[in-house]
């Protein structure tokens, strides 16, 4: 297993010891603001909580890095092995652990862990090993700890836990332990960095546009400017009212109350009619205080929130929305964010682990080779499963996985294996002679592969589609015999006129056509769904290219000659020609060659297959065989 090959640690880790170094004081200021924005700005705490979310899916392990640089597992019998499983009281508490130190190194990049004896009146889960139920670990911010003299206190559930310098001559194996885990600067190693630290202006500036913005929302609300009437006028009287006049604001308001309080009610509907001499009626106008620079600082807040985005350690779509990218599109960004913004944080934890807590145990129990065993971590379980049938079964053909794995990656279980009576069945149907009758005349129906179907195009050769399909699938191994079998017997039935000995006469013609249609079009459906992950099908037309065959999409989206080798479109497609030429006489390269260059032309052209050009691609190789 090998997560990560050699790459530098930025991270940095020390114990609490009483040694004094001189140096000059590490200003941390600016986590106290680092921490407001966390509390306050709803993207900080999204990418820390992501960051958290992420990191807590991961598993420790006890590793060794191999010659080749690689990390591999250490024997399960292993004293590392052992002190890994019962790090932090097994996996759930390093899953607690780890989604703790993710805030953490995303806001302050710093944070301290403190292992200490369980007391009695401990209020933490107990773990279930009951070797790891004697000790508790806890992860604690930079504002949670602090120095009293030569000795350390942590705050740990608001009691005052005293920790006193570590002596590596004389180790107090009953006293806690306090461990300091943080991102280096790269300017000074001494101090912590974090994505947020680069942004803590631009975050000030955020938080300046969210208070335009609301300060903008509540004037409108409260405030919808100013309506100058010409005096003199006045509502309309009732015949009750003779000639007495209401007072207009009186009445304005009352109704714009009403409005409010009852929005269903006429008074949010129904306008409100003044009477006013023909010549004032032009005179009612509306003044408003908004100015050009509200919808400014709508646009400048985005822009901010997209500056702080780029600014984080993942793909900015993460914390701004995967929009319209395809599920292709989600699991390549989710796959970056956890390989430049998760594993160096894990690497981070795993670095101060070994470091001051495994190796140093390791050492004590005189463990040899101590300093090459360290805490690693496996980000696989991070990762989106993508829809792998396609790859499992091409793998179980060559017999690269079990049939169990086979049967997990295509999403069934040991339940769906078949029984050792079905296996013997289907060997003896593979053995069979390929002319003996099928029983009762019947044909045995072939699996098809929707995600392979055949074009509209062979309609023509309707009687040949289910030949066609079983080249298709990907279990065709299973039913190679069967394939065989129906192939001779369709041959046999076909009333073949006298002509001489031209392309046309080679044995098994039209079922060789069909198999080299078939490979045709699964080269195309490859290579166009190749195309779709390249940047000659833009993002923002990716919902477009779903709705075509992939087969035809070169013919929507363009595709030069270079290209193709360029992007690899056609790499592997051709596996299974040296198999079907032999089975009809033709020589592999030969056909290889004229079906390579058929599709390339097709691709280069923007052209879509059609069943009846495939004699013509053929014909160099067909000719040859009967000449032969």
């Amino acid at each position: 297993m090998s997560p990560r090959d050699r790459r530098e640690l930025t991270a940095a880790a020390a114990r609490y010891t009483s040694r004094k170094i001189r140096t000059r004081p590490v200003d941390q200021s600016w986590q106290e603001r680092a921490w407001s924005f966390y509390d306050t700005t709803p993207e900080v705490r999204f990418a820390a909580n992501w960051t958290a979310n992420a990191m807590s899916g991961a598993l420790l392990y006890a590793g060794y890095r191999d010659e080749d640089g690689t990390i591999q597992r250490a024997p399960d019998d292993h004293p590392a092995q052992r002190l890994v499983a019962q790090l932090a009281g097994g996996p759930d508490g390093q899953s607690q652990m780890l989604g703790d130190a993710g805030p953490h190194l995303t806001v302050a990049g710093e944070f301290w862990v403190v292992i200490r004896p369980r007391p009695e009146d401990s209020t933490a889960p107990i773990p279930d090993d009951p070797e790891t139920a004697d000790e508790e670990w806890h992860v604690l911010s930079v504002r949670e700890v602090r120095k009293d003299g030569q000795k350390m206190v942590a705050e740990i559930d608001g009691v005052d836990v005293e920790i006193p310098p570590y002596d590596p001559a004389n180790p107090d194996e009953d006293a806690p332990v306090a461990i300091r885990v943080w991102e280096s600067h790269p300017r000074r190693k001494l101090e912590a960095d974090s994505p947020v630290r680069a942004s803590l202006d631009l975050l000030e500036e955020l938080q300046l546009l969210n208070a335009a913005v609301a300060a903008i929302a509540r004037s409108r609300l409260t405030g919808r400017g100013i309506v100058i009437i010409p005096k003199g006028t006045r509502f309309p009287t009732t015949p009750t009212q003779g000639d007495a006049e209401d007072d207009l604001i009186e009445v304005l308001m009352t109704v714009a109350e009403t409005a409010i309080r009852e929005p269903d009610s006429a008074a949010a509907t129904v306008p409100i009619i003044l009477e006013v001499p023909p010549e004032m009626v032009g005179q009612i106008k509306r003044l408003t205080f908004e100015s050009d620079f509200d919808e400014l600082a709508i646009k400048l807040r985005e822009e901010a929130i997209r500056r702080f985005a780029t600014g984080l350690e993942m793909p900015a779509e993460i914390l701004l929305g995967l929009g319209d990218t395809n599920h292709w599109g989600a699991w390549a960004l989710t796959s970056e964010a956890i390989r430049l913004g998760i594993e160096p944080k894990l690497g981070t934890v795993a670095h101060a682990l070994t470091t001051q807590w495994l190796r140093p145990m390791l050492e004590a129990e005189g463990v040899q080779d101590w300093h090459r065993f360290m805490v690693w971590y496996d980000s696989s379980p991070l990762r989106v499963r993508t829809n792998r049938s396609e790859t499992a079964l091409k793998l179980f053909e060559l017999g690269a996985i079990s049939a169990e794995a086979l049967r997990r990656e295509t999403g069934f279980d040991e339940g769906d294996a078949p029984k050792p009576e079905e296996v013997a069945a289907r060997r003896r149907e593979r053995e069979r002679p390929a002319d003996e009758e099928d029983n009762g005349g019947t044909v045995t129906r072939l699996p098809v592969d929707e995600t392979e179907a055949p074009p509209d195009t062979l309609v023509a050769a309707a009687d040949l589609a289910p030949l066609r399909t079983a080249f298709l699938t990907a279990a065709d191994q299973m039913i190679g015999a069967s394939l065989d079998r129906l192939l001779r017997e369709h041959d046999r039935r076909q009333v073949q006129p006298v002509v001489p000995v031209t392309a046309s006469a080679v044995p098994g013609r039209d079922a060789l056509i069909a198999a080299a249609d078939g490979l045709v079009w699964h080269a195309l459906t490859a290579a166009g769904r190749k195309l779709e992950r390249t940047p000659l099908c833009p993002r923002s037309e990716r919902g477009r290219a779903r709705e075509v065959q992939s087969a035809q999409l070169h013919t929507v989206f363009p595709v030069k000659v270079h290209e193709i080798d360029e992007w690899k479109l056609l790499d592997g497609v051709w596996a299974r020609v040296p198999e079907i030429a032999a089975r009809y006489g033709l020589d592999p390269a030969c056909m290889t060659t004229a079906l390579d260059t058929y599709c390339r032309e097709l691709i280069a052209a923007g052209v879509v297959h059609t069943y009846d050009v495939v004699p013509a691609a053929l014909s160099a190789c067909t000719d040859y065989a009967a000449a032969a």
